[in-house]
């Protein structure tokens, strides 16, 4: 019996560029194939030729035995194989219902079927085992996951039979994972095929049998996850042995830097005070709308600050973007499109904005010197990319993150708030942004890094503060925390 999907000796080239050197996929009726790859493998072009998005240079597909070259993304739909993007692809201003038929409207003479539309996504939704979730509910209103499950539930209202998850879980809750997982097993005992892209690899094997590694265009390893080790995924992934997974870099905190005192904004944070010192990794916890991010902005200034004072050394900045940068603040932002890099821009506009008054003389700039300093820090960070003219655009996540994270090295920033800065990131990657804050705190820095990674925190932090409803419940050093005791601690139970 051939298999559900078949994918053999893929081939795709930008120009002088090999994106896909013969790559091979098969994924079979009720099964889930991890695909997994540092961000830059080829993951996401070979996905784009599956959804038809980008066509291949040479090699074959097949469904169900039968040949399959789609044209568009529409093609792809009509032969059943749907994506379900790390940012999701809704109309947040149309209802559930809306979004789950778009593109399959039930309509005569013009008129929709609404009657009938409902009973349809009543139907999927129930299949997905969760007919809670209000069809005339707006987008808007849901939470990531139960927006996650009407991308889903367009999925099955199209007939997909090959779905494909990327990164599904990076904005997700622990429960809202564990939800997915049951939703993606139920498919599977309908005889969908999954194709599961994801770089935790603890959860890949929680929802993966299968696996296929790409490295450099190429596949370099394929079987059961029951017969390989972490440490050889890993290998296969980078090339090399990573024996730390979370390096370790010297570090001694010293004096307070950053006092935060009653701090309040619009909604959250909530009355938060806290103190921070040179040298010192603080860690911030908590379940998706606990206020970690909220507490960036405002001490950020990005978002209103309704109480509370900020001192950072001896200074008191105004509660201002520009007056918090030029006491010593860097951010980060959690959402590198939407707000954390100008996409479109240069890698040097976007690593020197926030601090362009040393290449500046008289209303002009400086680009050569400009341009040498970029250089330096592409070198520094490893950014990998053709010049420092590149567009953001371009890059791989991983390099995405790494100009930003060089933005604020550049800026001189005495205190760095790092909002996710590992979210979609591939392992070796993670590892050397991992060093680089160890770095930071050597040299004398204050870092603040939210994470929903629990994992991370205990091994990466000197202390680990976890966040609920807007409030600071309790902050400790990282030794003194367990995954059980911080979710606890998070969801409001004795920890």
């Amino acid at each position: 019996m051939p298999a559900l999907l078949e994918m053999h000796d893929i081939r795709k080239s930008f120009g002088a560029t090999t994106a896909l050197d013969g790559v091979s996929l098969m994924v079979d009726a009720g099964e889930v194939m991890a695909l997994i790859g540092e961000n830059g493998a080829g993951k996401s072009t070979l996905m784009k030729i599956l959804s038809g998005a980008e066509s291949a240079d040479a090699g074959r597909m097949t469904i169900n035995g039968r040949p399959y070259a789609p044209h568009g993304p529409n093609d792809a739909l009509t032969a059943g194989v749907a994506m379900i993007y790390q940012e999701l692809n809704l109309a947040p201003d149309l209802s559930v219902e809306d979004n789950i038929m778009l593109g399959q409207e039930m309509g005569k003479f013009g008129l929709l079927k609404r009657g009938e539309q409902r009973r349809r996504v009543a139907e999927v939704l129930d299949r997905l085992g969760h007919p809670e979730l209000e069809p005339k509910t707006l987008v808007s209103q849901l939470s990531i996951g139960a927006q996650q499950l009407a991308e889903i539930a367009r999925a099955l209202v199209m007939q997909a039979r090959v779905i494909v998850f990327d990164e599904p879980t990076s904005s997700l809750t622990q429960h809202d994972v564990a939800r997915l997982f049951e939703v993606i097993r139920s498919l599977c005992d309908d005889g969908i095929g999954i194709v599961y892209i994801s770089h935790f690899l603890e959860e890949v094997r929680e929802v993966a049998k299968q696996y296929t590694v790409l490295r450099d265009g190429e596949s370099v390893g394929t079987g059961l996850l029951d017969d390989v080790s972490e440490q050889e995924l890993v290998r296969l992934m980078v090339n090399r042995d990573v024996d730390e997974m979370f390096p370790s870099v010297p570090h001694e905190p010293g004096d307070v830097l950053l006092h935060i005192n009653g701090l309040s904004g619009r909604h959250a944070p909530d009355d938060v005070s806290l103190e921070l010192r040179r040298g010192e990794i603080l860690g911030i916890t908590g379940l998706v709308g606990a206020g970690r991010t909220e507490l960036l902005r405002c001490l950020f200034a990005l978002d209103d600050v309704k109480a509370g004072k900020v001192t950072i050394g001896t200074l008191s900045p105004a509660a201002a973007p520009k007056a918090r940068i030029r006491a010593g603040l860097g951010l980060v932002s959690e959402d590198r499109k939407g707000e954390g890099l100008a996409q479109t821009r240069s890698i040097a506009d976007n690593l020197t904005y926030s601090r362009l008054t040393p290449y500046s003389r008289g209303g002009w700039l400086r680009l050569g010197e400009r341009r040498t300093q970029v250089e330096h820090w592409m070198e520094r960070l490893h950014v990998k990319a053709r010049s420092p003219e590149q567009s953001i655009v371009e890059l791989s996540g991983g390099n995405q993150q790494k100009v930003a994270l060089a933005r604020v090295m550049h800026q001189d920033a005495e205190v760095l708030l790092l909002d996710e800065p590992t979210r979609g990131i591939d392992i070796g990657t993670k590892a050397e942004i991992y060093r680089l804050i160890g770095e930071l705190a050597a040299s004398g820095k204050a870092v603040i890094f939210v994470s929903s990674y629990f994992t991370e925190l205990l091994s990466v932090c000197d202390r680990v503060a976890v966040m609920s409803r807007g409030r600071l419940q309790d902050v400790r050093g990282a030794s003194e925390w367990t995954e059980e005791t911080i979710l606890s601690t998070a969801i409001g139970t004795d920890a």
